[in-house]
Formats: structure tokens, C-alpha cells, sequence
């Protein structure tokens, strides 16, 4: 992230991908998946991959606690981890049989979690240094 202060959640490039893979996955609930997984499969997974956004924000939100941030980022990488499982088992049980789709969300789900907690870990380590813009991690 560079020096620019941060304006709004919409800021952060962890909320930009999170949320664009929302669309992704609410889209493939309904095109690509039989009609019995979209009410039980899908409902789940679409619930999961919207709580990482919505917790990207709300702990945006509480940014000026350190802890609260913190841990709703760490909700935030908790469903991004319930959502690749619910990819993989739309994929294994052959609910979702896109199979480039299928890689392509678990690669992105994986950069996105890889973004999350290295993010996450910025803000950690603004608790050893009190100069630290905590609503961005700059210095």
C-alpha cells in the first residue's frame, strides 16, 4: 500500500477483490449450478464470499481499535477460507463441473487470502509503532 491516505474502505485493495469475486460467485450460484445447489450449496457459499467484503468493512469501519480491526479481518480471512472449501466442494461432488472456473476462483480466492493476512499483518505490527496510520498500515 503506498503513503496515500485512505479515504474509504472502497480504498482498499482487499475490499476491491473481495468484491468483485462476490459477483463472480453470485453469478456462477446461477448459471452454473444445478438447481437444487442453488438453494442449499449456493446460498451458503453466496452468504461466505459476502461476509469477507462486509467484514473488510465493518472492520474498516473500526479502525480507530487496533483489536476490533484486527479481528475482523481475521473474520474476514475465516469465511474467505469457508468459501474456497465450499469451491471445492461444489467441485468434488461435481455440482460445479467448470473446471477452469473452478481454478480460476480457487487461484484468486488463494491471492485474495494471501492479501488479507498480509494486509492483517500491517496492522499487527502498528501495535509496536504509534505513528502507524492503523486505517491503512502506512507509516
Amino acid at each position: 500500500m503506498s503513503a496515500t491516505k485512505l479515504k474509504s474502505y472502497r480504498d482498499l485493495e482487499i475490499w476491491k477483490m473481495a468484491r468483485e469475486l462476490v459477483v463472480v460467485v453470485h453469478k456462477m450460484t446461477l448459471e452454473k449450478l444445478p438447481k437444487f445447489e442453488m438453494y442449499e450449496e449456493g446460498s451458503q457459499i453466496r452468504r461466505s464470499s459476502k461476509s469477507i467484503s462486509s467484514n473488510i468493512v465493518e472492520g474498516y469501519g473500526r479502525s480507530r481499535y487496533k483489536n476490533d480491526y484486527i479481528k475482523f479481518l481475521t473474520y474476514a480471512l475465516a469465511s474467505r477460507d469457508e468459501t474456497r472449501d465450499h469451491i471445492e466442494m461444489l467441485y468434488e461432488t461435481g455440482s460445479l463441473s467448470d473446471k477452469d472456473l473452478f481454478e480460476n476462483l480457487r487461484k484468486r480466492y488463494d491471492v485474495l487470502g494471501r492479501s488479507i493476512n498480509n494486509f492483517r499483518q500491517r496492522i499487527i505490527t502498528s501495535f509496536l509503532s504509534p505513528d502507524v496510520n492503523v486505517r491503512n498500515g502506512d507509516e
